[in-house]
């Protein structure tokens, strides 16, 4: 009637594993999900900033540690690439294009789904300031306006995709693998507890 004792220790590392891993649907949908919701919350405190914002002079928020300060970017980080604005776009929608390739492709880890998700939102919200932003499609001026001390300014996209890379970078140190299936079949010791 009971099961032998060696059964549930055999089936514990699959089980385990079954449970850490997400399926196609769930990771595109967590990515889609979650970088729509930053998308918007970009973009909601973009349009904050324009309309209450003086241009270029700073206001104070948390004294010295933050201030906001409205600007318009038309190049990459730290303003670099502002002659080529259109080029800056395309770079940020192959951005977007990768993500959901790497998601199709590789990803099962619910620690990756929410670090492309993080990229997908910030990407997203950039470029919808590209697209759709003075002076025209494909070279509108993203709006920023947090600013650190000693830090070029950025807005709630920016932190999301950093936040996304340094996300990757740490798991990728750590060694936990995209998708938990690849890191178990080359665990021998799953293996043999199989």
């Amino acid at each position: 009637m009971n099961a032998p004792a060696s059964t549930p220790t055999s089936a514990g590392p699959t089980r385990s594993g079954a449970r850490r891993r997400l399926s196609r649907g769930t990771v595109l949908g967590t990515v889609a999900v979650l970088g729509a919701v930053l998308a918007v919350i970009d973009q909601i405190t973009k349009n904050w900033a324009v309309e209450t914002l003086p241009l270029l002079d700073p206001q104070p928020f948390l004294g010295e540690i933050l201030q906001l300060t409205l600007l318009y970017n038309t190049g990459a980080a730290w303003g670099m690439g502002s002659e080529i604005t259109p080029v800056v776009t395309c770079l940020q929608i192959a951005i977007v294009i990768g993500v959901i390739v790497f998601a199709v492709k590789a990803v099962r880890s619910p620690w990756y789904t929410i670090a492309l998700g993080l990229i997908m939102g910030g990407a997203l919200g950039n470029i919808h300031d590209r697209l759709l932003r003075e002076p025209g499609p494909f070279r509108g001026a993203v709006v920023d306006f947090l600013e650190l001390p000693n830090w070029p300014v950025f807005n709630v996209a920016d932190m999301a995709v950093v936040g996304g890379a340094i996300l990757i970078v740490a798991l990728g140190l750590f060694g936990v693998d995209s998708d938990p299936a690849h890191a178990e079949a080359a665990d021998p010791a799953a293996k043999e507890k199989q």
